[in-house]
């Protein structure tokens, strides 16, 4: 593997860190709209 692509590597893992938190706050906010819309809050 090369420096470059070593690197790259890095930044799409980092990309992918920050992807995965965005996904499970938006679960949070479509489970938490479901419990409002059931009414349960």
């Amino acid at each position: 593997m090369k420096a470059q692509d070593a690197k790259r590597l890095k930044e799409l893992e980092r990309e992918n860190v920050t992807l995965k938190q965005i996904v499970a706050d938006k679960e949070l906010e479509v489970r938490a709209l479901k419990e409002v819309a059931r009414g349960n809050w």
